[in-house]
């Protein structure tokens, strides 16, 4: 090791900083390994930076055109014990040759800080995969921390992996004992060594990535050069020791043309909820009270007020989905985001907007539950809380997002039904989508679909709740002369909209309102079916289960079975294809992130048995738990 630390200091002195920019050494270059695919986990502490290695290692992977997806894996405590097994956080990323659709079952490399993080991922890594381990944190104290006996480095227990110790904090000490920082800050730099640690490993150069590094610390120079000296420190490292014998190259992957750009599904939430306000030309109000993991959406519109949007942190869900509701009386796309809990709190304001009928969009980004539940780890429990969660007879449409660049659709979608039906829309969405990222294409804004709004300015024959042939009653902004009326949370008139207690009255508005949300079925496009036309098995999904099917199925197709795929993104009312495309196969799997919800969903309306698939462990489903299921029922 004193031999490769001394080449490591003689190379970090003499490289200039075109050859560092341009990934150059003077070592004679090594073999390199071609490879269709990788997956790469990073863990440590929070306080490590593995979120930002993470983020910036998929921001140059998408520059270099891999396809690629990510799964950011965050501990539920704020502010965990340094070199405990719940304070570990990770990144997990999976880019390849190929079009990519999950983060990957399991990781070809990992990456780990501290004992803590290899003793809580050691059992996901593939036998004989790469382990990077920074023996520099395996001390007494850590390793007691992480209830280990002995040292696993140097105990025999990782033999059959690939074992690299490379002593990342006090190398990156090393590299900047003339900085001038602090202790303290210079441990914060690690992370980037172990960036440019692995961006040497897989032939990806630095110079793009050292701009970012400045931009991103620009009033911090001292730390950004620090940052950026730690990166180079560790690409020199893994190029100049004789400790990799290997580097790895994963070719570009075969795109479509376009432009593309790197984006989280809550990013991409927020630009299509832009973009509905952009496409109807009516401005776009948030009301909404911070909650994990849903926040993102919150912080990425505030930022975009120049598109005529307006955010609103309120004192509580409460009064955010409320002050959604006023805008959206006032003329104004009404809007509120939260996550499950957030939804609990909401409930009566949904029905009083259902009661109004006025258009307003709920983004629920689940995460694991009851009550406070795993608030950084991710679930589809929210479905039947969706669907039936309020009093009363109060239907409202649901839509679900399938992957971060799908978000983006929904969004639009979920704007779209709500002004044309004049009803609430809530669009579901997860932790898993909300906080993965994925390459999106940057549509044509002339390719998006019209939304067409029309407030009603026409005083003669109005009636507030006089309704069209969809049973939609109309719009109208308060102060238009003549057309001044009445809303509220009791039950209204079917005409005048004044309040009104006759039981004839309130049957027939309640069935009226089920009536239009039901009729939204005929807005629903057919669905797409992949596979075979009918068969043995279709395996049907929604939300962020997508990725893993598609893998699963093809796997299966590509073996000969008789296995078909549908993707749910209406879940109330259900696309009226579906009935008929699942009598045509002899049995129905639906692997869900709950205990069967849509399940119970299928068997209610269609009264067909479905094989249930459920997972409950804030983890996202593997492609091989599908696969395995799919033979055992082929």
């Amino acid at each position: 090791m004193r031999i490769y630390v001394a080449r490591y200091e003689r190379q970090v002195m003499s490289m200039t900083a075109e050859k560092a920019e341009a990934g150059q050494v003077t070592l004679p270059p090594r073999p390199v390994e071609e490879l269709e695919s990788v997956v790469i986990r990073f863990v440590g502490d929070s306080g490590d930076g593995m979120q930002l290695t993470g983020n910036e290692f998929s921001r140059v992977i998408a520059r270099s055109g891999n396809d690629f997806a990510t799964h950011p894996d965050y501990p539920s405590e704020i502010r965990a014990p340094t070199g405990t097994l719940f304070g570990v956080s990770g990144y997990q990323i999976q880019f390849a040759s190929r079009q990519v659709f999950t983060s990957g079952d399991a990781p070809d490399v990992l990456v780990a800080m501290n004992p803590a993080a290899l003793k809580t991922n050691f059992a996901d890594v593939k036998r004989g995969g790469i382990l990077i381990a920074n023996s520099g944190a395996f001390t007494e104290g850590n390793l007691a921390k992480a209830n280990y006996k002995s040292n696993p480095l140097e105990d025999g227990s990782l033999d059959g992996y690939r074992l690299y110790k490379i002593d990342i904090s006090g190398l990156t000490a090393l590299a900047l004992k003339e900085s001038g920082l602090s202790k303290k800050e210079i441990g914060r730099c690690k992370n980037y060594y172990a960036l440019g640690l692995m961006l040497a490993l897989y032939s990806r150069p630095l110079g793009r990535e050292e701009e970012v590094i400045r931009s991103k610390f620009a009033r911090m120079p001292a730390i950004a050069e620090a940052n950026v000296l730690a990166l180079r420190a560790g690409y020199a490292y893994a190029d100049a020791t004789e400790m990799f014998a290997t580097s790895y190259r994963v070719h570009s992957a075969p795109i479509a043309p376009g432009k593309y750009r790197s984006l989280t599904g809550n990013q991409a939430t927020a630009l299509g909820l832009v973009a509905a306000s952009e496409l109807s030309g009516v401005p776009l109000f948030l009301g909404s009270y911070p909650i994990t993991p849903a926040s993102d959406i919150l912080h990425e519109l505030s930022g975009l007020k120049h598109f005529n949007v307006a955010t609103f942190q309120a004192e509580d869900e409460i009064g955010g989905i409320c002050s959604a509701i006023g805008a959206a009386y006032g003329g104004a796309l009404g809007l509120t985001t939260t996550s499950g809990p957030g939804m609990a709190l909401k409930t009566e304001a949904l029905g009083l907007a259902v009661m109004l009928e006025l258009p307003l969009v709920i983004v629920n980004v689940q995460r694991g539950g009851p009550s406070t539940g795993l608030p950084t780890k991710t679930e589809q429990s929210d479905l039947l809380q969706a669907v039936y969660g309020r009093n009363g007879e109060c239907p409202i449409p649901v839509i679900a997002a399938n992957s971060p660049a799908d978000c983006f659709d929904c969004a639009i979608e979920a704007f779209r039904i709500a002004v044309k039906y004049m009803t609430p829309v809530i669009l579901l969405s997860d932790g898993g989508i909300g906080n993965a990222a994925e390459p999106w294409r940057i549509p044509d804004p002339a390719s998006l679909p019209k939304l067409e709004v029309a407030y009603r300015t026409e005083p003669k024959g109005f009636q507030a709740y006089a309704r069209d042939e969809n049973l939609v009653r109309a719009w109208v902004r308060p102060g238009t002369p003549g057309m001044e009326h009445r809303v509220g949370g009791l039950e209204k008139d079917f005409l005048t909209g004044n309040i009104s207690h006759d039981p004839i009255n309130h049957q027939r508005m309640v069935e009226v309102r089920a009536a239009k949300v039901e009729g939204i079925a005929r807005d629903i496009p057919p669905l797409e079916v992949t596979g075979t036309n009918e068969g043995d098995l279709l395996v049907v999904g929604w939300g962020s289960t997508y990725g893993a099917i598609v893998q699963a199925c093809e796997q299966a197709v590509a073996e000969g079975r008789s296995v078909a795929h549908v993707h749910l993104r209406h879940l109330n009312p259900l696309p009226p294809s579906l009935g008929d495309i699942l009598k045509r196969y002899k049995k129905v799997l639906v692997p869900e992130m709950n205990l069967g919800q849509l399940s119970r969903l299928l068997r209610e309306h269609y009264l067909i048995d479905v094989v249930k698939l459920n997972k409950v462990q804030g983890r996202p489903f593997k492609v091989s738990e599908i696969y395995d299921r799919i033979l055992e029922l082929c």
